[in-house]
């Protein structure tokens, strides 16, 4: 696979050493194309964290080949300079709980990113506004975090996560701690603004709401992985 997206090849990641080593992931591969979402599900202590951290660039993996876009930034070692550069600028997060910055308005919550990545204040607003009107949640701009319900936060940390174009998005339980119908509309977001940015987007979830609407999902088990087709045709 080519252009943009992410992939990976023969991952692992061991933690320790000698006898007390444990081998958290094994071997994994993984393919997630431009506008794409892909479900990953595993039982508590399967691996799905530490490949979330490698996948993130939080953690180093042990081994193997990661490519974002297409570019390989990992073949038994990082390749590029700036890992907190890569993290901010290519990688979008949305976790479970929005994590909003209680003294910032909903535009500067968003904008926030791209201004730290260097984005004049100005454009990154712009940005944030055209994204939280994307999201249906312009009306919200001026207001504080505590002023939001659930569902409004998370559409906002989802404008967060995407403010600086990332290729990838890694959402880390993000319908956890909705009902089936606020799971379901971040769900139907998120797939929208994976075609509209062409980004891929992988979720971790354990939230049997949001299963059905996953083309592809990657089970991972014992650190190794293996994709089936998802149940249902995700929000065409």
């Amino acid at each position: 696979m080519t252009g943009k997206g992410i992939g990976i090849q023969g991952l692992k990641k061991r933690y320790g050493r000698g006898d007390t080593a444990v081998d958290a992931l094994k071997g994994v591969d993984m393919d997630v194309a431009p506008g794409e979402v892909v479900g990953l599900i595993g039982p508590s202590g399967s691996g799905k964290s530490t490949l979330l951290k490698c996948l993130g660039a939080v953690i180093e993996p042990t081994a193997g080949t990661m490519r974002l876009g297409a570019e390989i930034i990992y073949d038994d070692g990082w390749k590029v300079k700036d890992i907190r550069a890569l993290r901010r600028d290519r990688i979008g997060f949305v976790f479970q709980a929005p994590y909003l910055i209680p003294f910032l308005d909903v535009t500067d919550n968003v904008a926030l990113p791209s201004m730290l990545a260097g984005t004049a204040n100005a454009e990154a607003r712009r940005r944030a506004l055209e994204l939280l009107e994307a999201l249906d949640v312009a009306h919200r701009a001026r207001a504080m975090p505590s002023q939001l319900s659930g569902g409004e936060q998370q559409r906002v940390a989802i404008a967060r996560g995407l403010v600086n174009r990332p290729p990838v998005i890694l959402a880390d339980e993000p319908t956890a701690p909705l009902d089936s119908e606020r799971a379901l509309a971040v769900i139907r977001i998120l797939n929208e603004m994976a075609g509209k940015f062409e980004t891929a987007v992988i979720v971790v979830t354990h939230d049997e709401k949001i299963i059905p609407t996953f083309k592809r999902i990657y089970h991972i088990r014992d650190g190794v992985t293996y994709e089936e087709q998802g149940q249902g045709r995700g929000f065409e």
